[in-house]
């Protein structure tokens, strides 16, 4: 039976979702999916043909869900069903909605230099985690992210924000996540901070680290 995987892509057109799901359909593609992509939240109030699919991948910021719907998506992921995404597609995609916050394991709060920074993503070498194996440290110019994260999660690679102008600087020295790991029942949830845009994930690391997450999470 092929592994089924539904994109859904909208919300602000800055994060480029349709691009961004284009690039993530074409690696399912490859990785045998059948892919659905969606311009709807609607996608989310059939519970049944969620409970079907191998991987959620949300592509969609700054929206509104509502309750029914957030709570389809809640139940499929504890049944099994994967969830694999990025940036503000995935962990901004609903500042109102809390449980759509302790599912995804984070919530973006600034970009502190905006977007154009040069920073290093550093893989974490304690971890045993397939997904960064034989994945280098590399660089990005982009948004760096700040985000509040859920103490649950499995770090997989890091950034520094370094001491700069601002009064998050008061604090030293931070160390980010930007890829990490978590459980939800039965369900995995995979995160990666970038992907401010499509071009993004020219980089092969990053795109790699997306596709060995969409294989990771997806039931």
């Amino acid at each position: 039976m092929a592994k089924k995987a539904l994109i859904v892509r909208g919300g602000w057109d800055g994060h480029q979702p349709i691009e961004v799901s284009e690039v993530f359909a074409g690696i399912l593609k490859t990785e045998g999916f059948e892919v659905e992509i969606s311009d709807t939240l609607d996608s989310y109030n059939d519970v049944e043909k969620l409970l079907g699919l191998s991987l959620i991948v949300p592509v969609w910021t700054m929206g509104e869900i509502s309750g029914d719907q957030v709570q389809s998506v809640l139940k499929a992921v504890e049944s099994g069903v994967g969830m694999a995404g990025c940036h503000g597609g995935m962990c901004d995609s609903f500042r109102n909605n809390t449980d759509w916050q302790f599912l995804t394991g984070s919530q973006w709060v600034a970009h502190p230099f905006n977007d154009g920074v040069e920073y290093e993503v550093n893989m974490v070498a304690a971890s045993s985690s397939s997904i960064i194996e034989g994945i280098q440290d590399f660089t990005v110019k982009s948004e760096q992210y700040y985000i509040h994260v859920d103490p649950c999660v499995d770090v997989l690679a890091t950034t520094n924000f370094i001491l700069s102008d601002g009064a998050h600087s008061a604090n030293g020295v931070i160390k980010m996540p930007v890829v990490y790991t978590k459980k939800w029942g039965k369900g995995k949830v995979f995160y990666n901070s970038l992907g401010h845009n499509a071009a993004i994930f020219d980089i092969p690391e990053a795109r790699e680290l997306m596709r060995k997450g969409f294989l990771w999470a997806a039931k």
